[in-house]
């Protein structure tokens, strides 16, 4: 059974970083997508950014400056380091796996991921 697991949330200063991380188990193979996704209260969630099979990465415009997404392929984690953060930010973070693609991740519907973790919650505020 696939989980994925975030952790590394937390309530920071604006300007301060993050280093969010999500366990992936139950998989035997990297050949799937992996996302970031963020989902503020009243608005609707979004992708931030995303991971194909191979290792290539891509961001939503505006986070790609300052947001960097990697994989521990031996741990099977997964990564989304965040600096410069902004209070409009301050959202639940998940990650989750479409195994119906293996690339071009940050183009696939976000209906195409079906296995999701709880999130972790990032706050930023002074």
């Amino acid at each position: 059974q696939v989980q994925l697991v975030e952790s590394g949330g937390g309530s920071v200063q604006p300007g301060g970083s993050l280093r969010l991380s999500c366990v992936v188990s139950g998989v035997t193979d990297s050949n799937y997508c992996l996302g970031w996704f963020r989902q503020a209260p009243g608005t609707q969630r979004e992708g931030v950014a995303h991971w194909d099979y191979d290792g290539t990465p891509s961001y939503t415009i505006s986070e790609k400056v300052r947001f960097t997404i990697s994989k521990d392929n031996a741990r099977n984690i997964l990564y989304l380091q965040m600096d410069s953060l902004k209070p409009e930010e301050t959202a639940m973070y998940y990650c989750a796996a479409d195994f119906s693609h293996t690339e071009w991740c940050g183009l696939v519907p976000e209906s195409d991921y079906a296995n999701w973790g709880r999130g972790t919650q990032v706050t930023v505020s002074s």
